[in-house]
């Protein structure tokens, strides 16, 4: 295979430098037990109530729309009953068996 010594060129030899041997970082430290503390979790609680509300406020918007257009419909049923001599009042509707 010719094509071997070329790709050996360019693809990476190694995997790279591990970070915990950097000079930079002192011997006592951890990397495996870092955590956002107390600020991530107030920051993340926050995301999470901000959520659940937007959801509630989202599901009352559409039900409200429902409801807009029900009541749209019934009116206008009852504009074609008007219009068309019938009794001003449609009928009750009935439950559904469930």
């Amino acid at each position: 295979m010719t094509w071997y010594p070329f790709a050996a060129l360019l693809l990476p030899t190694g995997i790279g430098p591990n970070p915990i041997d950097e000079p930079g970082t002192p011997p006592d430290f951890d990397p495996n037990t870092v955590t956002p503390g107390v600020a991530g979790f107030v920051a993340i609680a926050l995301v999470a109530i901000a959520v659940i509300f937007l959801l509630v406020d989202m599901t009352r918007r559409i039900r409200r729309v429902r409801y807009r257009g029900e009541i749209r419909e019934r009116l206008e049923a009852e504009q074609a009953m008007i219009a068309e001599g019938g009794p001003a009042e449609p009928e009750p509707e009935q439950p559904a068996d469930r």
